[in-house]
C-alpha cells in the first residue's frame, strides 16, 4: 500500500536561522538531545504550494508556478470574539498599528516562533504578539471554523471498533477521492487503543528519528498540533480525558497517567497519548511551497519518516503511478489556498498477511510480499485502510495530514454487501500500475477465491442482486447496513 494520503499530500523543509544558531545554540542543543531529536543543518530551501481537485493532465505552469504570493484564507477577524484576547487586544494593536499600512513580514521557515520579531506574521496572517497573547490552548473551534466534537458518553474503550471503513470504487483510477471531515471522527480511538500506544512508543525507542522528528522552526505547529488534538480527545471522550490548563496537566483515565505539558515535547505527548500518525507542512515565504517539517510517521509500509523529512509535495509523492502527471499541480495549488475551516478526508487501502503496522525498507516482513505463500490461509490476509485526514491549523497556518492504520479480516467481508464483487473487480481488472502499487499480488491466490466465495453467497442469499453491475458503492467509503452490524459487534 505504500505511503498513504502522507504520499499523497507531501511535506518537505529545511534551514535554520543564522541568528538562532549564533544566540541560541547551546541552549537549543540541550533541548534537542534531551527531547530525542537530532539536530539539522538546514538548506538553502524553504516550503511548499498546496492546492487540490487533481486535473486530468498535468498543467505546463507547475514547473514555474510562484506561489510566493498566495495565502491561504485567514480567520483574524476571529480574535475580536475571543474575551480574554480582548484585554490585550488594545495594547496589540498601538505596537502593530503600522502593519496596515506596509507589507506583513513573513515568519521565516526555521525562525521559532519565540526567537522571531513580535510583527512578524504566519501565514493565516496572526503575529508573533497575537499568539502569545491567546496563550496556551486557546478556542480553537473559534480560531479554526472546526467545532469540536459531541461528547460520546456511550463510548466503552474495551468494547470499540473502528468504524468499517471501505474506500473501493470502481471504475478505478488515481484520484484522492476526498470527502469533507467528519468533526466527530477526527481522531477515532478503539479498542486497541493501550496496545498501539505502547507499539508505537517501542517503534520510537527502536527507530529514533526514523519515525519521530522535527526540523528547525517547528516548535510552536507541533505544539498547536498537540493542543488541538488533546482538547479534542477532552470533548469527544470526557470519561477518559482530562486537562488542568492551569497547573498544565494532562490526564489519561485509559492509561491511568499524567503528562507535564510544560516539560514535554509536543510530538511526546502526541506519541504518548494518541495513536495517530501526524505529518506537518510548513509553508516557505519564498515561493509558497510546503515542506514536511516534523511529525510522527508509525505506521508506514516500504518507507518512513526519516527519508521523507525535509522533502516537498513532489518529491514525496514520486513513487505514486500518475502523481506528477494528473495531480501534481493542483495538489500543489490545493495547498497554498487550503481554507482552515475545510478539513477533508479520505481512505487508503491494501491487502496485507497478518496486520503489519510499521515496515520499513528491509523489514524482515517484506519478504511476504515477494512469495504466494502455498500454506497461506485466509484467515491471515487482512484489509489495511490508512484512514486519513488533512486541515490546516489555524495559528501556524501548518498543514497537518493525519492517519490511522485499521486491520480487517478478508473473512468480515462475506457479511458485508456488495463488498467481496467491488474488491474482486478491482483485483481483476484495477490499473496494472495502480494495482501494483498497492502490491496485493501476494495475497490474490489465497483472496480470489473466498472473494468469489462470497459473492456468490450473497446473490444466492438475496443480498446483492443477480445482475448487479459492479460499480462504487452509494454508501462509500460504508456498505449498505454496515452502522447496525457494527453497533452490534462492539455492543453499544
Amino acid at each position: 500500500m505504500g505511503n498513504p494520503l502522507f504520499l499523497v499530500l507531501g511535506l518537505a523543509f529545511l534551514a535554520s536561522s543564522a541568528a538562532l544558531l549564533l544566540f541560541k545554540k547551546g541552549r537549543r542543543n540541550v533541548i534537542f538531545n534531551r527531547l530525542h531529536f537530532r539536530r539539522r543543518r538546514g538548506s538553502g530551501s524553504k516550503t511548499p504550494p498546496r492546492s487540490l481537485s487533481p486535473g486530468k493532465k498535468q498543467r505546463e505552469e507547475a514547473k514555474s508556478a510562484d506561489y510566493s504570493a498566495i495565502y491561504p484564507p485567514s480567520r483574524h477577524f476571529v480574535l475580536a470574539a475571543i474575551p480574554h484576547f480582548l484585554l490585550k487586544a488594545r495594547k496589540i494593536k498601538e505596537q502593530l498599528k503600522e502593519k496596515s499600512d506596509t507589507v506583513q513580514e513573513s515568519l521565516p521557515l526555521t525562525t521559532e516562533l519565540e526567537d522571531a520579531k513580535r510583527a512578524m506574521h504566519t501565514p493565516c496572517g496572526f503575529s508573533v504578539e497575537e499568539i502569545e497573547a491567546l496563550g496556551d490552548f486557546p478556542d480553537y473551534a473559534a480560531l479554526s471554523g472546526v467545532p469540536l466534537p459531541q461528547p460520546y458518553h456511550e463510548f466503552d474503550i474495551a468494547k470499540a471498533k473502528p468504524r468499517p471503513y471501505r474506500p473501493f470504487r470502481w471504475t478505478y483510477h488515481q484520484t484522492m477521492s476526498l470527502t469533507k471531515m467528519e468533526p466527530d471522527w477526527w481522531l477515532e480511538l478503539d479498542s486497541t487503543y493501550t496496545e498501539r500506544i505502547k507499539q508505537r512508543q517501542g517503534l520510537f525507542e527502536k527507530y529514533d528519528t526514523s519515525v519521530m522528528d522535527a526540523l528547525p522552526g517547528s516548535q510552536f505547529a507541533c505544539k498547536e498540533l498537540m493542543e488541538i488534538s488533546l482538547q479534542f480527545l477532552c470533548a469527544r471522550y470526557p470519561q477518559y480525558f482530562r486537562l488542568d490548563k492551569e497547573a498544565m496537566i494532562f490526564h489519561n483515565g485509559i492509561l491511568n497517567n499524567e503528562t507535564s505539558l510544560r516539560t514535554t515535547h509536543p510530538l511526546h505527548v502526541l506519541l504518548n497519548n494518541v495513536p495517530e500518525d501526524y505529518a506537518l507542512m510548513m509553508r516557505d515565504p519564498d515561493n509558497g511551497y510546503y515542506f514536511f517539517r516534523a511529525g510522527i510517521i508509525c505506521s508506514a509500509l516500504g518507507w518512513n519518516l526519516g527519508t521523507k523529512i525535509g522533502l516537498s509535495l513532489p518529491e514525496i509523492h514520486k513513487p505514486i503511478p500518475d502523481y506528477k502527471e494528473k495531480m501534481q499541480f493542483s495538489m500543489d495549488r490545493y495547498f497554498t489556498k487550503k481554507p482552515t475551516d475545510k478539513a477533508i478526508q479520505r481512505g487508503s487501502w491494501g491487502l496485507e498477511v497478518d496486520q503489519p503496522l510499521y515496515m520499513p525498507p528491509g523489514d524482515p516482513h517484506e519478504k511476504h510480499r515477494n512469495v504466494q505463500m502455498t500454506d497461506l490461509d485466509i484467515s491471515r490476509c487482512h484489509l489495511r485502510v490508512d484512514w486519513q485526514t488533512l486541515r490546516r491549523l489555524p495559528l501556524s497556518g501548518a498543514v497537518v495530514f493525519n492517519f490511522k492504520a485499521l486491520f480487517t479480516p478478508v473473512q468480515e467481508f462475506r457479511d458485508e454487501p456488495f463488498v467481496p464483487a467491488l474488491v474482486l473487480k478491482l483485483l481483476n481488472e484495477g490499473k496494472h500500475s495502480l494495482m501494483e502499487y498497492k502490491n496485493t499480488w501476494h495475497v490474490e491466490h489465497v483472496v480470489k477465491p473466498a472473494l468469489e466465495h462470497y459473492a456468490k453467497e450473497q446473490v444466492e442469499k438475496g443480498w446483492v442482486p443477480e445482475d448487479w453491475e459492479v460499480h462504487t458503492l452509494h454508501e462509500s467509503p460504508w456498505y449498505p447496513g454496515w452502522e447496525e452490524k457494527w453497533r452490534r459487534d462492539q455492543g453499544f
